[in-house]
């Protein structure tokens, strides 16, 4: 078979590897396997690609033809100023608007100043092989945009390394440029809706992204879920919010959030909303798992508290002032899913559970308490309901008949 044939082949497989989504590892390696076989001696692979993602700058891996996709990396937006990436070779690339670049790694220099390269010549490479394509025009960057990328300029890096002595030739190039193309656009097929449900996730949450991208988009699209319901308050917000600048009171604010957050997603709580200075979360109850969830949401209600606690001594310390947070769980059948108008919907909980909760919460300053639980979360908890101690029963705004309320004990 020809050279141009087998290429074509290639073409095709990458294309049909785009279409099906096939995940990132798979396309790399099948990528990369197949270059050797029609006798590109490909030994080491490198794919990077920055995101939109509020958290994350980049992903990367580098896939070795001995193990295959060897190695993962992720890049919060903070690593910006990390070694690994100003001394990338792909870091003046991408400041120049340079699009392709062939290093010798045999040179007497060793291709550059890059310590990747004094790496790949020491375990035997001699030439890599550098392309990024951007997701619109490569612009060189310039100015203050020399700092990093643009936020919200896309692009993908790769590289292709060989042992071959003498490196690539001449041949393997012609069979290259017209392949890489094809693949960068097969792995941003693949990858993209990967990166449209991290965002979506980012700001509605896992399941919701999920529902979204699965076509659970229509108006009043809901559905009935048992749950514990997790609503949360800062006390004192408000009058903190009047005393200090804007920039301190929205990062006191997110280290607020982070400690409501962490103890919810870690023990599988869905995150819906943040409303203010609070949030709200619920835990689904799965059939015949009531106790355990009611166990997990109590767990994270109590370590919610601890992790403020912490906060708020670790700020008096440095002469500052911290809210104090108020919880209420409540357990409910809630309806879940699109509300909202036409131009707007938002994917959320309804019903008279949440009414409930956020009603509850109200009596938390009043009775002394900063974790309120309902009688049918109590009733609900089982054996977790040792754990807790009547506090009376209280008339709730709205609700025609007093109700019990738990503290812990």
């Amino acid at each position: 078979m020809s050279v141009a044939a087998v290429a074509s082949h290639l073409i095709e497989w990458l294309a049909d590897a785009g279409f099906r989504n096939l995940p990132l590892d798979d396309i790399v390696d099948g990528f990369a396997r197949r270059l050797n076989e029609i006798g590109v001696p490909v030994a080491r692979a490198f794919v990077g690609m920055n995101t939109l993602h509020p958290m994350v700058r980049a992903r990367s891996m580098m896939w070795d033809r001995t193990s295959g996709p060897a190695v993962h990396y992720e890049f919060r937006h903070v690593d910006i100023d990390a070694p690994i990436i100003r001394q990338s070779p792909f870091a003046p690339m991408l400041l120049h608007g340079i699009a392709e670049q062939r290093r010798d790694l045999t040179a007497p220099d060793g291709g550059g100043g890059a310590p990747l390269f004094e790496e790949l010549r020491a375990a035997g490479m001699t030439e890599w092989f550098g392309r990024i394509f951007p997701f619109g025009e490569l612009v060189p960057q310039v100015g203050a945009a020399a700092e990093a990328e643009r936020v919200g300029e896309l692009f993908l890096v790769c590289s292709l390394t060989t042992d071959r002595p003498g490196g690539y030739t001449d041949g393997h190039m012609a069979t290259l440029r017209p392949l890489l193309p094809v693949f960068a656009v097969a792995v941003k097929a693949a990858t993209m809706r990967l990166a449209v449900q991290e965002l979506l996730a980012a700001y509605l949450g896992d399941d919701p992204a999920r529902q979204v991208l699965d076509g659970t988009v229509q108006r009043g699209d809901v559905q009935g879920v048992d749950a514990v319901l997790f609503f949360t308050d800062l006390r004192g917000f408000t009058a903190l919010a009047d005393a200090l600048p804007g920039p301190e009171l929205i990062a006191l604010l997110d280290d607020c959030f982070d400690c409501m957050a962490r103890p919810v997603l870690a023990r599988g709580g869905e995150i819906l909303k943040f409303l203010g200075d609070g949030l709200l979360a619920i835990f689904r109850i799965e059939e015949g798992a009531r106790e355990e969830v009611c166990a997990a949401a109590l767990d994270a209600a109590s370590e919610a508290l601890s992790l403020i606690a912490e906060l708020s001594g670790r700020r008096r310390e440095a002469g500052r002032q911290t809210p104090s947070m108020d919880v209420v769980l409540h357990v409910g059948r809630v309806s879940y899913g699109n509300v909202g108008t036409a131009a707007r919907l938002d994917f959320t909980v309804i019903g008279p559970a949440v009414n409930e909760a956020s009603r509850i919460e109200r009596l938390c300053e009043e009775l002394g308490r900063h974790l309120l639980v309902s009688r049918a979360f109590a009733a609900a908890a089982g054996p977790g309901r040792h754990r807790l101690i009547s506090l009376g029963r209280y008339r709730l705004r709205g609700v025609r008949e007093e109700v019990e309320l738990f503290g812990l004990a």
